[in-house]
């Protein structure tokens, strides 16, 4: 290969010339917060082809573009997802390469005969000037020999890449110095490819924080579940946090691990032994708490990997079921606390048809929850269902709507 005289830029009219360079098919090297990086015309199926000859790169590995911004997911991608969005709000620009499923004029050589393209909006003043400038998507790997280490200032990139690219884009000493992560967003749950600069738990934060969440809490036979019924209808994922700890004890073999360690004879061969496990704790109230203190953790990140699933998936609403939802961590989540109330004569005659329990049997256990003023301190709406269960819905969905009203505007 002719040796080329490799060009570095640094100002304004270097960034024009460099913008040239990609439109003509050419190889640029550009800054980002976390590596350098070898761009092409993102576009233009020869010029990405001398990535892949430059790099070494094997054809089976698709390219991700990078991107001017956010309204970028829309015109390289198909069917993104509200999540797509909502990460890109938080994180671009940065080190987040969002994979979404590819526009049609994505050429198959970038997507490596994939369905899929990585997008991602890099940290570089000057990267993201010659993004506006030269308006093209740029296919951009990292500016090193395949199996070499990234370069992380344009000494580095020049070393591998001096006379055989056109352009190297002088941005210094990258601040980061490691690759972006990548998730996909494709599939549900999401995925994360690479677990780069950006934290996997960062990324859930984000997502989580992007819904409206209502938290539904109350004594048994007040009516939760008509209330869950009309989040549900509403868009909401509904959370049960009892189904998760249920699910999490036939599943989890960590959780079951730490309950073994503090109460041994408690788990038989992976199994959990409830009734011998009540015995001890039902009867002692800090064994009783020591296990809340074991199993509390693992219930509630089992609810937040729900809640961000739900958020990348396109999700906007979420309620959570849980009777020991006050003065968790995930209280402070909460859009909203409802309390649903219920005489007590009401909610025992519930009882008594949906467990088929005696009268007595049924106050016995409705005496031995929190009494309404509990709820009524600390529940910023109160729901009160004495009538029918046709009344008790409508006033739900009055009340969830003007919860979630900004959002359904929105």
């Amino acid at each position: 290969m002719d040796r080329i005289d490799t060009q570095r830029i640094t100002d304004a009219a270097g960034l024009v010339r460099a913008g040239e360079i990609l439109r003509r098919g050419g190889l640029v090297a550009v800054p980002t917060e976390t590596v350098y990086g070898l761009a092409a015309n993102g576009l233009d199926p020869a010029a990405v082809e001398r990535i892949y000859e430059v790099k070494g790169r094997p054809a089976v590995k698709p390219l991700s573009l990078l991107v001017e911004g956010r309204p970028a997911l829309g015109l390289y991608g198909k069917n993104v997802t509200r999540g797509a969005y909502v990460l890109a709000d938080a994180f671009w620009p940065g080190p987040l390469t969002i994979v979404v499923e590819a526009d049609g004029n994505i050429p198959a050589i970038v997507r490596a005969g994939g369905d899929t393209v990585g997008l991602r909006c890099p940290d570089s003043e000057l990267t993201l000037e010659l993004l506006k400038g030269c308006g093209l998507p740029l296919a951009c790997p990292s500016a090193n020999p395949s199996g070499q280490p990234s370069p992380r200032n344009a000494a580095e990139v020049a070393a591998y890449f001096d006379g055989v690219i056109e352009a190297i884009v002088d941005g210094g000493a990258c601040a980061l110095g490691t690759e972006s992560t990548i998730v996909d967003l494709t599939r549900t749950p999401y995925r994360i490819l690479r677990q780069g600069a950006l934290s996997a738990g960062a990324i859930r934060e984000a997502l989580i924080g992007s819904l409206k969440i209502v938290g539904v809490t109350g004594g048994t036979g007040a009516g939760k579940t008509t209330a869950l019924d009309s989040l549900a209808a509403m868009g909401a994922l509904v959370v049960d946090a009892d189904r998760v700890y249920h699910g999490l004890c036939r599943e989890n073999a960590q959780m079951l691990s730490e309950i073994e360690r503090r109460f041994p004879g408690a788990v038989e061969d992976g199994v959990l032994r409830r009734k011998e496990l009540g015995a001890v704790v039902f009867s002692d109230p800090k064994a009783l708490a020591d296990l809340s203190d074991i199993t509390d953790k693992y219930v509630i990140a089992a609810i937040e990997e729900l809640l961000a699933e739900h958020a990348a998936a396109g999700g906007r609403y979420a309620a959570i079921d849980a009777v020991n939802l006050l003065g968790t961590s995930l209280e402070g989540r909460l859009t909203a606390l409802v309390g649903v109330l219920a005489a007590e004569e009401v909610r025992a005659a519930r009882l008594t048809v949906r467990d088929g329990v005696g009268l007595e049997n049924a106050l016995k256990r409705i005496r031995a929850q929190k009494p309404d003023a509990f709820y009524e301190a600390r529940c910023g709406h109160i729901l009160r269902n004495n009538g029918s269960r046709s009344d008790f819905r409508r006033a739900c969905d009055q009340l969830f709507k003007t919860i979630l009203e900004d959002e359904q505007h929105g």
